[in-house]
């Protein structure tokens, strides 16, 4: 198991403070900030359309 999914399970599923987490695994507490939130469980998924998706427009 990879040392960044030990970090995110440490702190998504364990509920450990990442402040915690970086001080454990010897690595930065940005680091562990941008993990979780690339990779860490969401409460809601994101959209998959894309930003620059233009808006539907209403047939008349």
């Amino acid at each position: 198991m990879s040392k960044a999914r030990l970090v995110i399970t440490a702190v998504v599923v364990e509920g450990r403070s990442q402040s915690e987490v970086a001080r454990a695994y010897g690595v930065s507490q940005p680091w562990v900030s941008r993990l979780v939130a690339r990779y860490g469980l969401r409460a809601r998924p994101r959209s998959r359309r894309g930003r620059g998706a233009p808006p539907a427009h209403p047939r008349r």
